[in-house]
């Protein structure tokens, strides 16, 4: 069994201008909602093997403040620029290319295609994976070359707001 970890970066900021997209830091309420997340994370006993992120910094931000929290070295944090942008099919292969010793991975990055590849393996349609959300989805597979849309599942759901309204 695999289990993935789709986890959206924190809340941005957009207070500098000519900053370019992948450049924006978190604002106060994205340094507000990673620790907590970490924190709810590390409180289920979710530890990961692997965490791939994408080279934008809200994103890597997001990912080692999670990390930190999960009792993850920072410094193996396997930053890819192609996470950034990345359609969900990209993404679906570069989670297939994850190696197998690894079995819980979290991914960290971008909306759109966060949400449309969490409702590929979604019972109940998810109508936007919010900031610092956190989709968990396990795969009945022993490799992560063979999952697919057939044998993973959503088991949970969680974002920041669900706790602080």
């Amino acid at each position: 069994m695999k289990t993935l970890y789709l986890i959206r970066h924190a809340k941005s900021s957009w207070k500098t201008p000519g900053l370019s997209d992948w450049e924006r830091p978190l604002n106060a309420r994205g340094k507000r909602d990673a620790p907590f997340m970490g924190k709810l994370l590390a409180e289920k006993g979710v530890k990961p093997d692997i965490i791939l992120s994408s080279f934008a910094n809200r994103a890597h931000t997001t990912a080692k403040i999670i990390a930190q929290a999960t009792k993850y070295s920072e410094e193996n944090i396997d930053v890819r620029k192609e996470i950034y942008m990345a359609d969900s099919s990209t993404l679906l292969n570069i989670i297939q290319k994850i190696p197998n010793e690894h079995t819980i991975a979290f991914l960290f990055g971008h909306n759109p295609d966060f949400t449309f590849l969490a409702n590929q393996f979604a019972e109940e349609y998810i109508m936007n994976l919010p900031t610092c959300g956190i989709v968990q989805i396990v795969f009945q597979v022993d490799n992560w070359s063979d999952i697919n849309t057939e044998n993973g599942k959503v088991a949970s759901f969680e974002y920041p707001k669900k706790y602080f309204g």
